[in-house]
């Protein structure tokens, strides 16, 4: 099997972003967005999901840190729909239930093409750090439409507001890990139209 792994730029008037995605890889990151909290997101969701993943991001923080996380969901969300390339192999469905303290979170993937989100907002507090809670939202579903996800997260049991966005991103890296891992059962692509 050939190195699943690319780069993606992207540069607007409001952001400037590189992404460097291995699939296959060990779980180290280098992340530079500029959003603490979100840089500390993305490492739990390469670590736990074992991807290698650099992001660089310089954006308009000036604003706030919408451009910045909804940006880079695009970057990260193009990056894995890249590295899959034809998606023979793959095992294509994904699901975590991850616990984190006293919070426990579901993750559900589905890498079929057709974009849709699933999110309940659970979030208590307008802020994590320097991350305003709602951006948790607008990241996935820019993951989730750039790649071609079908992407559902539940919060089973609610808690502490940085417990439930850490066990999202950590969730969301292992149900993909198990998306992406390659099948030899599986011959060609895993669905009944031979294409997704």
């Amino acid at each position: 099997m050939c190195e699943r792994k690319t780069v993606v730029e992207r540069k607007t008037r409001e952001t400037d972003i590189k992404a460097v995605l291995t699939i296959d890889g060990t779980g180290s990151s280098e992340i530079g967005t500029g959003i603490g909290f979100f840089d500390h997101m993305l490492e739990g969701f390469a670590k736990h999901g074992f991807f290698n993943l650099t992001l660089s991001c310089k954006g308009d923080l000036h604003v706030d840190c919408h451009h910045t996380i909804e940006d880079c969901g695009i970057v990260l969300g193009t990056a894995i729909k890249e590295a899959l390339g034809s998606k023979e192999g793959i095992r294509r469905f994904g699901s975590c239930i991850l616990p984190m303290d006293e919070t426990l979170v579901l993750c559900a993937i589905d890498l079929s093409s057709r974009p849709w989100l699933v999110f309940e907002d659970v979030f208590t507090t307008e802020k994590i750090g320097d991350m305003d809670t709602e951006m948790v939202r607008e990241f996935f579903y820019a993951v989730s439409y750039s790649t071609g996800m079908n992407l559902h997260f539940k919060v089973l049991t609610p808690g502490n507001n940085h417990h439930m966005a850490e066990a999202m991103f950590k969730a969301f890296g292992r149900a993909l890990d198990e998306a992406c891992s390659v099948d030899p059962r599986i011959q060609g692509i895993l669905s009944t139209k031979g294409s997704l």
